[in-house]
């Protein structure tokens, strides 16, 4: 890739650890794919999808926070997700179809991503079938992560629901302003600080 250069051997690693995991990508493939990407850079605040805009390249997050919301007519946000370090993000739906995305996805914190555009993704399948698997389980994750969350919603209370994040993601819970964490949990930025009490963050 033109900016590989950039990329840190730390980078390199991170990227191999993530795709290696998955049991079907062969060194190949993997070189491949840092052939083909780009280093992007996002500040704070600074959106990688805007909500109707077509999405048309996938990140693979080296470091900090994105969280994907959607606004309102009234201009009211609801945040739903949120990508840490060493996942992919991107407004899948819009990726597909080629319709306008339905929500925002912004950086929290200063991030740094590994991007493919979806005319590169094609060049990595014509270049290896390991990589429609690959994409396919991908798909089957991020369903998965959706039934999840939606069975959540209905069966687990708000404090349940933020003792799971605790669990998984202690580290970078700090760095997520607590108005954007309400949001995703559903409930008040007030109802968040008496739960916060009693965990030890």
């Amino acid at each position: 890739m033109d900016k590989n250069h950039q990329l840190k051997e730390e980078d390199l690693e991170f990227v191999r650890s993530f795709f290696t995991d998955f049991g079907m990508l062969t060194e190949k493939d993997i070189r491949d794919f840092i052939s083909l990407a780009s280093k992007k850079y996002l500040e704070k605040s600074e959106k990688f999808v805007a909500q109707d805009q077509v999405s048309k390249e996938i990140g693979f997050v080296l470091s900090g926070i994105l969280r994907s919301f959607h606004s309102d007519k009234n201009g009211n946000e609801t945040t739903f997700c949120f990508s840490f370090p060493n996942s992919l993000v991107t407004s899948y739906s819009s990726y597909i179809t080629g319709n306008g995305a339905m929500e925002n996805i912004q950086a929290i914190t200063s991030v740094e991503l590994l991007v493919v555009s979806k005319e590169k993704w094609m060049e990595l399948i014509k270049r290896s079938a390991n990589w429609i698997d690959f994409l396919r389980q991908m798909a089957e994750f991020e369903y998965v992560a959706l039934e999840k969350r939606v069975y959540q919603f209905q069966r687990d209370s708000a404090s349940e629901r933020y003792k799971d994040l605790v669990s998984r993601y202690p580290e970078y819970l700090k760095k997520i302003p607590l108005h954007y964490l309400a949001s995703y949990l559903g409930i008040t930025q007030r109802h968040l600080s008496r739960i916060r009490k009693n965990f030890a963050l």
